[in-house]
């Protein structure tokens, strides 16, 4: 991989070749027509990134597309994610990036509210209506045919409290084999419950380098990992 150089950097950022990552959580049906105006504007002013957009970015330090790249990214799993959030993108041309809870989609619907609330995971009064709040695994699979799905540990864990090998291999590990189980496709990167950075701890880089994931999602930037 060629490192492209700071002038080369500043240059792409002045001429508008970037990408912004904007980041949801739920997405209720209540808000879907502020989701809808907020994806229109994106659509208008930045170009969809998809998984070989970055990979070509992260490659050559160049920005190929006329207009900056948006990843708007839904976290956790909601099946709103699925059924407002996705259509939405699919809307107005936009790629949707979702990290999931693999526990959360794999957990009973009868207790995925109790699951949600012990796992912090935020929950709205749509919510509580009874019924799944997790998408299915069906919905996961045909999710991944349009967009990039990848995990978001298991249960919603930072890596401050997977403090052991059994831990980091749910979390980590089995968390990706779920699923590239469902959707056949390898799991490209990776996100800690805070959105943790790459690099901060030694143990856990390791497991994430080892599991075969691309990138790690970060509050602050995508690193790439392998």
């Amino acid at each position: 991989m060629t490192k492209p150089s700071l002038d080369t950097t500043r240059e792409q950022f002045a001429a508008g070749h970037f990408i912004r990552v904007v980041n949801y959580h739920s997405t209720p049906r209540s808000d879907a027509a502020e989701l809808e105006r907020e994806l229109e504007g994106f659509a208008r002013d930045y170009a969809p990134v998809t998984l070989d957009d970055l990979d070509r970015l992260v490659e050559t330090g160049t920005w190929h597309k006329d207009k900056p790249g948006l990843i708007p990214v839904f976290y956790e799993g909601y099946r709103n994610s699925a059924t407002v959030a996705a259509p939405l993108c699919d809307k107005f041309g936009l790629t949707g990036w979702f990290p999931i809870a693999t526990s959360f989609v794999d957990c009973d619907p009868e207790f995925q509210e109790a699951f949600a609330r012990s796992h912090w995971i935020s929950l709205v009064e749509e919510d509580k209506q009874g019924g799944r709040i997790a998408m299915s695994w069906d919905e996961v699979a045909e999710l991944s045919k349009r967009h990039v799905v990848f995990p978001h540990t298991a249960h919603h864990e930072g890596f401050d409290t997977v403090l052991d090998e059994v831990d980091i291999r749910r979390e980590v590990v089995e968390s990706k084999a779920a699923l590239e189980a469902v959707t056949g496709q390898p799991a490209p990167a990776f996100v800690w419950l805070h959105g943790s950075s790459y690099g901060q701890s030694p143990l856990h880089d390791r497991a994430v380098k080892e599991a075969g994931y691309r990138y790690q999602f970060a509050n602050t930037m995508i690193h790439r990992v392998n």
